[in-house]
């Protein structure tokens, strides 16, 4: 645990003092390097603004089996739930997959957002346009700009549901469950109406009522909360079509909301199509209580310890916590707009490197180093 103390006589002018204590989960593969830039980052937001950061390391996935023989141990867990937010960096690796599916690291994670509730995945899905020619798609598509957002449903449906393999009659068989209440329907779809309140009020409401009962359901109780939100556009689409869509025109789309499975890989596709899964962050939150941070990509075993991975998506998951979880608006732009006054310059990791003459190649720390020095010379 390490603490950033601030000397509040540096600056003149400033907004209320806040001291904040994040839970840091590391985690496997990339995420210890990654996880490290944006304490960087956050460090120098809290230098500059007059915070305190507090840093409770906690332990999951893979380097939790290996020290603990689980992958979130209760006294981790307790950890993160103490906390005012938990930033994560990613979990797994091939070292682990052989493990029975109860102690594998990704049952870390689900157990963590279980316990904190955090029922509300939000993932921003944006092209940045230093980045347009990096999207698999076409200029004609992209020129139209990207810029939604997936409320996806985090603590039920398939994922959660029971989960069962058997042999029938001499065969094996496998089952698995998709549950929800009208209670999770409507909380999910609330949160999905006022974000929609707070960007362009439009929002598409995803799932499969040709087919599911679920999806039924779902489809019940949005157009139901629909007359509670008058002055937000509500449209329905099938998740197969909103799976061709995102890629025939995202520019359609404000906010998504959608449940789990269907969540998960749409908000994939999306992430693919903005032109680097390394640039996306995530917040997970629920009513009450700290929330989960953290980028939408994996732990990239096979490039860990090289200092090339893509600290962005992690250091933009930081900013998401300051601003959605600490309301901290102004330093969150402010990390944001370093971001992008660093992709002006040129400075690229590797995934995001083009053909360009201006694009100049940095490592893992030398993003994080870049990214600050512009955080504090742009501070007025």
């Amino acid at each position: 645990m390490y603490t950033t103390l601030i000397n509040d006589d540096i600056y003149h002018e400033r907004d209320v003092i806040m001291n904040k204590n994040i839970a840091v989960i590391r985690g496997d593969g990339i995420g210890p390097e990654i996880v490290n830039q944006a304490l960087l980052v956050l460090n120098e937001a809290a230098a500059l603004y007059g915070h305190s950061f507090t840093y409770t390391d906690v332990d999951m996935g893979g380097a939790a089996i290996d020290k603990w023989g689980s992958p979130l141990p209760d006294a981790e867990l307790q950890k993160c739930l103490e906390s005012d937010g938990v930033l994560l960096g990613a979990v797994g690796g091939e070292k682990w997959n052989k493990l029975p599916g109860e102690i594998r690291p990704e049952k870390g994670l689900l157990k963590l957002r279980a316990k904190m509730n955090v029922f509300c995945n939000s993932r921003p899905a944006k092209i940045w346009p230093q980045l347009a020619a990096s999207s698999p798609l076409k200029p004609s598509v992209t020129q139209k700009g990207i810029d939604l957002i997936i409320v996806r449903e985090l603590t039920g449906g398939i994922y959660f549901g029971e989960h069962k393999t058997d042999i029938e009659s001499g065969e094996k068989y496998a089952e698995d469950n998709m549950r929800y209440t009208e209670k999770e329907i409507e909380r999910i779809g609330r949160i999905g109406f006022e974000t929609a309140q707070k960007r362009n009020k439009r929002l598409c409401s995803v799932e499969k009522s040709n087919v599911l009962d679920t999806s039924k359901l779902w489809k019940e109780v949005m157009h139901r909360l629909a007359a509670e939100y008058s002055d937000v556009e509500l449209s329905d689409m099938l998740v197969d079509n909103c799976a061709m869509q995102l890629v025939k025109d995202p520019s359609q789309f404000d906010v998504i909301v959608t449940e789990n499975m269907f969540g998960d890989i749409l908000s994939d596709e999306a992430s693919m199509i903005t032109g680097s899964i390394g640039m996306i962050p995530s917040s997970s939150t629920g009513s009450s209580g700290p929330g989960l941070y953290e980028p939408i990509h994996g732990s990239a075993p096979d490039i860990a310890g090289k200092d090339i991975a893509n600290p962005i998506g992690t250091v933009l998951s930081a900013a998401m916590m300051l601003r959605y979880g600490f309301d901290m608006s102004r330093e969150a732009d402010a990390i944001e707009k370093a971001v992008s006054d660093v992709l002006d310059m040129g400075y690229r990791t590797a995934d995001i490197m083009s053909d360009k003459p201006t694009d100049k190649k940095v490592s893992c720390s030398e993003m994080g180093q870049l990214i600050i020095k512009t955080l504090r010379s742009n501070k007025p």
